[in-house]
């Protein structure tokens, strides 16, 4: 392949990554949602929502996550200068309700209902919480409907802040298992050098792995980027925490109209390919880094059910073991003791042990509440034998 073909090629990658996606973040900074003034920019606005419209009706999830707040809401309380900790925090109060609304406005003539989800740092680093979200997301995103993130500055001190939206944007790509975040900067991707200083700095269309160099570069490059609390560091940590989990990251131009579109057809972007792939990391994650809290005993045909590719049903189930809580590992075995594999209760222990051996239809009648018909979900499962 000469070097134009091999150009060529990395100039299509984002636009490839984009059209292939299934479930997208798309990440929104204040720079690019409200002017210098803090105005809120209403056509850009009502673009970008053409632009998500158009690729749920291609069959892709889209979740947003949004900037704004802080710079809405000083407008309207009339602060100026540097903002105490107790300034932004109101600011933030002030300004959410309003940047929901815009949001909502935007979306209403196609008719698409806005979600708001506020989080923290512990709401991911929480495990019980972060199944909740996760839920929470799913059904939002079953009913049709816009989650709308953002961080919830009003109570976040500095210990639980994510710092940025940009980590913010790849911690929720992580909860909602997308395959692709995008990040809206007020320039076209990563360079070699800052564009703004050096002529000769060249664009980069495509990192197929963030190596210590990319990082060390990032943190002298594109200095001027922004007028949040981003910058290209902050998107290329963020692309790394995603691609950690298997979801690839662009950072694309956002400040003229219908960004994503242009993103979807081949505009200047640069693609950071995943370092792993997303099943791959998850079903890693869950075997090697979860210590298992109780242990499930299951009859032959849930072992076979397991291995064609099923959800473990409490109607397979012998035995429960040990105390754990939902969204805790427990190991799987087989009625003679071999280790099938390990698996993230979608129950209490106390709650396995009271629907064990019964049929999904009859959990509600058991437990006196609704609760999905799996005590593992077949996403939540690392078989630990061939199939």
């Amino acid at each position: 392949m000469t070097s134009l073909e091999h150009q060529n090629r990395a100039s299509g990658a984002a636009a490839s990554a984009a059209r292939a996606a299934k479930r997208m973040v798309v990440k929104v900074g204040s720079a690019i949602l409200c002017g210098d003034d803090g105005a809120l920019r209403t056509r850009w606005l009502a673009s970008l929502a053409d632009d998500v419209v158009a690729a749920r009706k291609k069959g892709c999830d889209v979740v947003v996550v949004t900037s704004g707040a802080i710079a809405l809401g000083r407008k309207r309380l009339g602060l100026s200068g540097v903002l105490r900790l107790d300034e932004k925090q109101a600011a933030s109060a002030a300004g959410q309700a309003a940047l929901a609304q815009a949001w909502q406005a935007a979306f209403e003539p196609h008719g698409v209902a806005i979600a708001q989800i506020l989080l923290t740092l512990d709401d991911t680093e929480n495990r019980r919480r972060y199944l909740n979200a996760r839920a929470t997301f799913k059904t939002l995103l079953d009913l049709g409907a816009l989650p709308l993130v953002n961080e919830n500055d009003t109570i976040a001190t500095s210990e639980i802040r994510y710092g940025d939206n940009d980590r913010l944007a790849a911690h929720a790509a992580q909860i909602i298992e997308s395959d692709l975040l995008v990040i809206l900067s007020d320039i076209d991707g990563l360079y070699s050098a800052d564009p703004r200083k050096d002529a000769t700095a060249a664009h980069i269309p495509f990192v197929p792995a963030i190596t210590p160099e990319i990082e060390s570069a990032a943190g002298g490059v594109n200095l001027l980027a922004g007028v949040g609390s981003g910058g290209m560091a902050s998107k290329i940590a963020a692309a790394k925490i995603a691609g950690s989990f298997g979801c690839a990251s662009i950072i694309a131009p956002g400040l003229a109209d219908h960004p994503l579109r242009a993103v979807i057809e081949g505009g200047k972007a640069t693609l950071f390919a995943p370092s792993a792939t997303r099943e791959g990391a998850r079903r890693q994650w869950i075997a090697g880094r979860l210590k298992p809290l109780g242990q499930i005993t299951i009859d032959e045909g849930a072992v076979r059910a397991l291995l064609g590719g099923a959800s473990l049903l409490p109607a397979g189930v012998q035995k429960i073991a040990g105390e754990f809580s939902r969204g805790d590992a427990v190991e799987i075995v087989s009625a003679d003791g071999k280790l099938i594999g390990q698996g993230l209760s979608a129950y209490d222990s106390s709650e396995a042990i009271r629907i064990a051996g019964v049929k999904s239809d009859q959990i509600e009648a058991l437990l006196g509440y609704r609760r999905r018909p799996a005590l593992v979900e077949k996403d939540d499962l690392f078989l630990r034998i061939e199939r």
